[in-house]
């Protein structure tokens, strides 16, 4: 009996002097978690981001094979054609009328889109209101080729606009739709529009 006390008291006391270096031992753990985490933080962020930049564009590339159904091979042609003079010739008056003729000739393009868009940036005032409204309401499921989507991107411009004009309640509907509609939403430079957005 007397060696098991002795055992016991023993053992005791080495828990007693262990306990003190096991909690400095989890603390620093714990600390060098922290570290890694913040420290992976933006390495996971970023490779996050290009896995949604890829999703979109995969999604553009869907989107764009859907004009082949629809247009003929020459068709298809001429729909780039005019919209790369906009895309050369940005914001000129060639530019502008090369948009105007491919939207009133091919109202099912994907192109189509991304037209109605650009013309909205080139605008001002009403007109700009108008072509980005009809941007979001016929062509909202359109794509540029590195993945922006028409849809989100002309609501996020739309919304400038509105916050531009004074008109913060529209402003805010159109970032919230952004948000809800369109979470994977992403730029020309391939960043995230739910990050771009001022509160």
């Amino acid at each position: 009996m007397k060696r098991i006390l002795t055992v016991i008291a023993i053992t005791a006391t080495l828990l007693a002097r262990a306990e003190p270096d096991l909690e400095q031992r989890v603390a620093q753990l714990e600390k060098e978690v922290a570290e890694l985490k913040a420290a992976l933080a933006p390495v996971i962020e970023e490779a996050r981001a290009e896995h949604i930049a890829d999703g979109q564009r995969n999604a553009a590339r869907a989107r764009m094979r859907k004009d082949a159904e629809i247009y003929s091979r020459d068709e298809l042609k001429e729909i780039e054609s005019l919209y790369q003079v906009a895309n050369k010739q940005w914001k000129s008056a060639e530019g502008k009328e090369s948009l105007k003729k491919l939207i009133s000739k091919y109202d099912r393009a994907n192109r189509t889109g991304c037209a109605l868009l650009y013309l909205g940036q080139m605008s001002r005032g009403e007109e700009r209101e108008r072509y980005l409204q009809q941007a979001i309401r016929d062509f909202s499921d359109c794509y540029y080729g590195d993945g922006v989507q028409v849809g989100a991107y002309a609501r996020y411009c739309l919304a400038y606009h509105f916050k531009e004009s004074g008109e913060p309640e529209k402003a805010a509907a159109l970032f919230n739709a952004i948000g809800e509609h369109y979470p994977d939403a992403i730029n020309h430079q391939g960043k995230p529009l739910s990050t771009l957005i001022e509160q």
